[in-house]
């Protein structure tokens, strides 16, 4: 049942609170096969959160997806640009720079590093 509290809907979406959440430097995140070249993936992250994975052959960047008008789980990138489901803000891949609002902020990078065929925290 949905309660007011639900303001971004109560459509099936991630369970996991956005950003890195119980994790530590160094733990895997997710394989980089795992992350679609020029585009990306929502992944879990530790016990309790959420990245936004962005590649670009074999870099890859990390977001916390949440977005920085009223923290709906961003979408991953779509023709090149991430968005925000609930109101359409939309996100520069490359960098989380907000490319339209209505947020004003960009994305928050967390830092990741490509090691062998493994995404980890940096």
């Amino acid at each position: 049942m949905c309660g007011l509290l639900a303001l971004t809907g109560c459509a099936a979406g991630p369970t996991r609170a956005p950003g890195v959440g119980s994790a530590r430097a160094g733990e895997r995140v997710a394989g980089l096969a795992d992350v679609p070249d020029g585009s990306g993936a929502l992944v879990p992250v530790g016990a309790d959160g959420q990245l936004l994975l962005v590649r670009s052959g074999a870099s890859v960047r990390a977001f916390n997806p949440a977005c920085p008008h009223q923290g709906t789980v961003v979408n991953p990138p779509t023709a090149g640009v991430i968005t925000c489901p609930t109101h359409r803000s939309t996100f520069d891949p490359s960098s989380g720079a907000v490319l339209s609002g209505p947020a004003e902020k960009g994305l928050r990078e967390v830092p990741v590093r490509v090691t062998g065929q493994d995404v980890v925290l940096a």
